[in-house]
């Protein structure tokens, strides 16, 4: 198995236990209480918070998510992967979107400054009680403003988990994964500052991302693997006929 591949699903096996410890004790409802006080939370509509890194954040990752598609569908062939791993990224970062909004339409759980404990109407409900209404307006696990960094961690696959052995550098697909947890943690920690979300619902966002991630290019890895040999041979066969052609037989 590949070294950086190792540490992708570790990493992310590790990320689920530590979630799930964490939902068991509670500790959602211990972080919003430090945060948010029986009359709601001070800054819900803090303008830097709502209007910069909330609305700016969204309207921002739409940008990138239409360069990423501008990237991927581009004919050119040198734009740093063959166009099929480019699409599978592309595709992978929409369904991991679409993942964590279906998860969020079928919530039943309402936000934080919903809670009565916090100034608002209905009671405070796990999301793991499935099934259970409690009254308000629901659909708010897991985070789906954080899922604008984390659908993009997809972009680090095809520099830590290639197809072919092209001498990629595994740092740039670091670099990718960083600025992806970078963004969607910030836009986690900000929607938890305002009392939409606690911060289990920011991990379980990436959970689901990261989890369509892996398994998608995993499965299109086979798939993938056909036109990026095709690719190499047709590099090797060029070059070839490019030696033919600059040294030809002397009469």
């Amino acid at each position: 198995m590949n070294r950086h591949r190792q540490y992708l699903v570790r990493g992310w096996l590790a990320l689920l236990l530590l979630t799930l410890v964490w939902d068991a004790t509670g500790a959602d409802l211990t972080v919003m209480r430090w945060i948010g006080s029986p009359t709601g939370f001070a800054l819900q509509h803090q303008w830097w918070l709502e209007r910069v890194l909330h609305d700016g954040l969204r309207q921002a990752a739409t940008g990138v998510m239409v360069a990423v598609w501008a990237w991927a569908l581009w004919p050119a062939k040198r734009l740093g992967l063959p166009r099929s791993e480019r699409l599978t990224v592309a595709v992978l970062s929409v369904l991991g979107l679409l993942a964590v909004n279906l998860v969020k339409n079928a919530s039943a759980t309402s936000c934080p400054w919903d809670w009565s404990i916090f100034g608002g109407q209905v009671p405070a409900v796990s999301h793991w009680a499935w099934g259970v209404f409690d009254g308000g307006p629901g659909r708010c696990f897991p985070g789906g403003h954080a899922s604008s960094g984390m659908a993009f961690v997809t972009l680090a696959l095809p520099w830590l988990w290639p197809v072919a052995r092209e001498g990629r550098a595994p740092s740039t697909g670091w670099w990718w994964l960083a600025a992806a947890l970078a963004v969607g943690l910030l836009a986690g920690f900000v929607q938890t500052l305002r009392g939409a979300h606690p911060p289990s619902h920011t991990a379980w966002t990436l959970l689901i991302c990261g989890g369509v991630s892996l398994a998608g290019w995993a499965l299109a890895r086979r798939w993938l693997a056909s036109p990026a040999q095709a690719d190499v041979q047709g590099q090797i066969n060029g070059h070839a006929g490019d030696d033919g052609a600059q040294h030809a037989a002397l009469p």
